[in-house]
């Protein structure tokens, strides 16, 4: 009995500590969240310099959970360093015409991850920042470690500072994909494959130990293409004699403060607090305490009015412009395209993606719609699902497509219903090919474990799409008849909704990627440009002018849901650094996407590869 109350009563104690503890962090939440409700308003001094750090991701999809960010801050996490390509370009663009705005500062070393910071992404930028220099106001930069995104952004400035000991580290573009096939030898998994197209080599991963000549070259060609533009870009703005940045390059690849000003990539060498010095003057604080006069550019987002071209000022309230002309909707396909239903950031689900299409369909007051892709494709039946929803779109009311970093394979086939397409010189399109990919893993159970297996079966085919076992020729040669007939749907798709001779479609797919440049040349895409040129069309077409406004979807996640997300991927990110951690993380993104192939036929139209460019 004396241990039946001592337990009792230390259970009850157990649950009184639980739950005080539970409504403390709930009034603890509530504070913060109050606290975050109340910030004041920002306020902008005249003659201040609007600061870019560009230690961001920069995405194309908004925010899934405004103020999630100082939520995390304020209980002790870390930022996400998250920044919308909209809120970038319509916070510059409203600051060129804002005479509080000085000028702009560029600092820090954009980041990458998933789907962020493309070079698509990044040229719409740079040309938002080229606008704001052609305004007259002043771009200053200051940089330590400048990799080739950062000068490529950077280049623009009137004013190029780098720190002494940093350095400019722009050896070239590259591209290593990883093999899995040794692996899966040694464990004893088994992969069959069905493709179609001689650079449909998405499936080399998982049966080679290097590229095909076929991959090799369609990579080359294509970094080939991406490089140029950059090369190019930074030259001109540089004013640096063609080739010069590729000899300098090629001679010292990792190019020291010293080197980097003889050739012409920076105009000085300095220290940061010498540049903050400068600013400081620049903005009538010479010899003060405090810094100089500047308001950071996610700060400034916020006051950008629906129109993007005015800022508001603290007490002034919203000057939202409201149209009876109706409204434009920008919906983003960012990620890799899987079958059915979900949340995951980083996957557009077919079936919820037609949903929201089929929504905006039914909405008169939507006059027209911008597909934003930025998908390297992926699940042929979720492809095939969204674009079902994109045709019947453009039956009612104009549908532009704004191809981002990727718009390859499934992520062209959901952009060719579209009247006009626009992509960037730097975008990766094209790859209009399919495959199959079929794990088995006999070796591993049976030999590695132990594990046998015994069917019982009423039909020839009745446990074909089991994982005990190969697949036997018969079953191979039905999934090999299903990925033909995809193929042919994909080539019939395009020739008809593109246009196009059928042998011209012929010859140009085959699983090849292309670049955004060499896609308009042979009809894939329409027009060279950003999103902001395919909203403006999308508006011509619909006969708005300019008094409509822009919703975008998908609309944001509940905060639970985002706050679980948040913490969850935080102590992912955290478990995986250094370079080997890197390469870790690279791996398990492989074998992540790999068990997202979830397409019901087994049949995929995805990217031939995984391009990341370093």
């Amino acid at each position: 009995m004396k241990n039946f109350f001592t337990s009792f009563f230390a259970t009850i104690s157990a649950l009184l500590v639980f739950l005080i503890g539970g409504v403390i962090l709930a009034f603890v939440m509530l504070g913060v969240l109050i606290a975050l409700g109340q910030k004041k308003p920002v306020a902008v001094e005249e003659g201040s310099y609007l600061v870019f750090d560009l230690s961001a991701t920069i995405m194309d999809t908004p925010d899934q959970a405004e103020g999630m960010e100082e939520f995390l801050e304020a209980l002790g996490g870390d930022s996400r360093s998250r920044l919308q390509l909209r809120q970038v370009t319509r916070a510059i663009e409203a600051a060129a015409h804002d005479k509080a705005i000085k000028g702009l500062f560029l600092t820090g070393s954009v980041q990458g991850g998933g789907y962020g910071s493309g070079f698509a992404a990044l040229k719409e930028v740079r040309e938002t920042v080229a606008a704001f220099k052609a305004s007259g106001k002043p771009v200053k930069a200051y940089l330590n470690m400048a990799r080739t995104r950062d000068l490529y952004l950077a280049s623009l400035a009137d004013d190029l500072a780098l720190d002494p000991y940093g350095v400019v580290f722009m050896p070239g573009l590259a591209s290593q994909p990883m093999f899995f096939t040794g692996a899966f030898e040694k464990f004893g998994i088994g992969v069959q494959v069905t493709r179609v197209g001689k650079y449909k080599s998405g499936i080399e991963p998982y049966t080679r130990k290097d590229m095909s000549p076929e991959n090799r070259e369609q990579i080359q060609k294509l970094i080939d293409d991406l490089w140029k533009d950059l090369t190019v870009a930074v030259q001109g703005a540089r004013k640096l004699p063609e080739g010069a940045l590729q000899k300098v390059v090629d001679e010292k690849g990792m190019i020291r403060a010293d080197v980097a000003k003889q050739a012409g990539l920076v105009d000085r060498i300095a220290y940061l607090d010498e540049v903050l010095d400068e600013l400081k003057a620049d903005t009538g604080r010479k010899g003060s305490s405090r810094p100089f006069k500047q308001i950071n550019l996610k700060e400034y987002a916020r006051l950008v009015s629906a129109s993007g071209l005015t800022a508001r000022r603290a007490g002034e309230g919203k000057t939202e412009t409201s149209s009876d002309k109706g409204r434009i909707a920008i919906v983003y396909t960012e990620g890799e395209i899987v079958d059915g239903h979900g949340n995951e950031e980083g996957y557009v689900y077919g079936a919820k993606t037609a949903r929201l299409l089929r929504q905006i369909r039914q909405d008169d007051a939507v006059k027209a719609v911008v597909l934003r892709v930025n998908s390297p494709g992926g699940s042929v039946t979720g492809s095939e699902a969204i674009a079902r929803e994109v045709r019947l779109l453009q039956e009612k009311k104009p549908v532009v497509v704004s191809m981002g970093a990727y718009a390859a394979s499934g992520g062209y086939w959901i952009s060719a219903p579209a009247s006009r397409i626009f992509a960037e010189p730097t975008t990766v399109t094209g790859s209009i090919g399919v495959y199959g990919v079929l794990l088995n893993f006999q070796g591993l159970l049976n030999d590695k474990l132990g594990l046998t297996f015994d069917t019982v079966k009423t039909g020839r085919y009745a446990d074909a799409l089991t994982i005990t076992r190969p697949k036997t020729p018969e079953e191979m040669a039905i999934i090999q008849d299903s990925v033909d007939w995809v193929y042919d749907q994909f080539i019939t798709k395009v020739t008809e909704e593109r246009k196009l001779e059928r042998k011209t479609v012929e010859e140009i797919a085959q699983g090849r990627v292309w670049s955004g440049s060499e896609a308009l040349k042979l009809g894939l895409v329409d027009e060279l440009g950003g999103l902001a040129a395919a909203v403006k069309h999308a508006a011509a077409e619909a006969k708005l002018g300019d008094g409509f406004r822009v919703s975008e979807y998908p609309r944001p996640k509940q905060f639970a849901e985002a706050l679980t997300e948040a913490i969850e991927g935080r102590h992912r990110e955290k478990a995986l650094g250094g370079p080997a951690g890197v390469l870790m993380g690279e791996a398990l993104a492989e074998l992540q996407a790999l068990g997202k192939f979830n397409d019901p036929q087994g049949v995929y139209a995805r990217l031939p590869f995984d391009l990341r460019l370093q």
